[in-house]
């Protein structure tokens, strides 16, 4: 038995089927069909039942395939200790990025360009979703580290750090009734009735506007959403209602001319975290990005 036999028979059962996992591991389907089938004759059973149209695993199949990615995983955890010590880094880290969570701030593809070109055999795997969701998935497992606006307060077993601390703009175009002569900013109260314009809901901003609102004794009358702020610019610029923004999000020229008033009585905040599992990431790979996230990420100015 060898070890890169496992990891055929592994990945067939993962990508569900031999065509997929051929092209994944850039072998040929009948090379890959050999290999698995002499696997099978030197355990003395067949692992895989062919009969399908997709691949299954038998009843010994699904007794053997944890051992085999326990396996995998303690080779894996072999070679990156050796990497450790000989400089070099391997393996896959997942980090989660809320949509347009660090478009002015941070420059995410310069900074993974730089990583990758020190550490060029990690493999990084970026996924976007709401902040709730991310949250749980930190949690799980399922991501390392992400970008997230917080909802709330942090759920146990996660620490953040606060990259972006922004106050909250109600973005209209020329001509809006709330633009009135010398008026710098807007009371909460004012956008009762008016249609909005803001991220879905489980991100921090939709969070700490519905927050505000119930306080003052109203719930927000939300009339589009999109996931990237300037998308809600775009709209505002349209006139098709009021972009509740981050400060610095409603970006340059969108197709005509927007105006920005601080929200006020209340002053609404939102941020932006960095966050990652409490106990600190699981893998070295993981790690290592974490560190170099946290050295390289802006310090957020003193809350005004």
């Amino acid at each position: 038995m060898e070890l890169r036999q496992l990891r055929y028979f592994v990945t067939v059962l993962d990508e569900g089927g031999f065509t997929h996992a051929a092209a994944r591991l850039h072998l040929s389907q009948p090379g890959l069909s050999a290999q698995i089938r002499r696997l099978e004759r030197e355990l003395g059973q067949p692992l895989l039942d062919r009969s399908n149209r997709s691949v299954t695993p038998t009843e010994v199949g699904r007794a053997v395939l944890p051992y085999a990615r326990a396996a995998l995983a303690a080779a894996d955890a072999v070679r990156q200790t050796v990497d450790e010590h000989t400089g070099l880094l391997r393996g896959r880290v997942t980090l989660g990025m809320v949509s347009g969570a660090t478009s002015h701030a941070f420059d995410v593809a310069s900074f993974l360009a730089d990583f990758h070109g020190a550490f060029p055999a990690l493999e990084i795997a970026l996924t976007e979703d709401t902040s709730e969701r991310m949250q749980a998935a930190l949690l799980s497992g399922e991501i390392d580290i992400a970008l997230l606006g917080p909802t709330g307060e942090a759920p146990p077993g996660l620490s953040y750090r606060t990259v972006i601390d922004s106050a909250l703009v109600a973005a209209v175009a020329p001509g809006d009734l709330l633009l009135g002569p010398d008026r710098t900013s807007v009371p909460l109260a004012d956008l009762r009735d008016r249609p909005l314009i803001c991220l879905p809901r489980g991100t921090g901003v939709r969070a700490a506007l519905e927050r505000a609102c119930a306080q003052a004794g109203f719930r927000p009358r939300v009339a589009f959403e999109a996931a990237a702020p300037h998308v809600l610019a775009q709209l505002a610029a349209r006139g098709l209602g009021v972009a509740v923004l981050p400060f610095g999000e409603e970006g340059p020229d969108l197709g005509g001319p927007l105006a920005t008033l601080p929200i006020v009585e209340p002053r609404i905040r939102a941020r932006i975290v960095l966050a990652w599992p409490s106990t600190g990431p699981t893998s070295p790979a993981a790690r290592v990005l974490l560190d170099r996230l946290r050295e390289t990420l802006p310090k957020p100015p003193p809350a005004r």
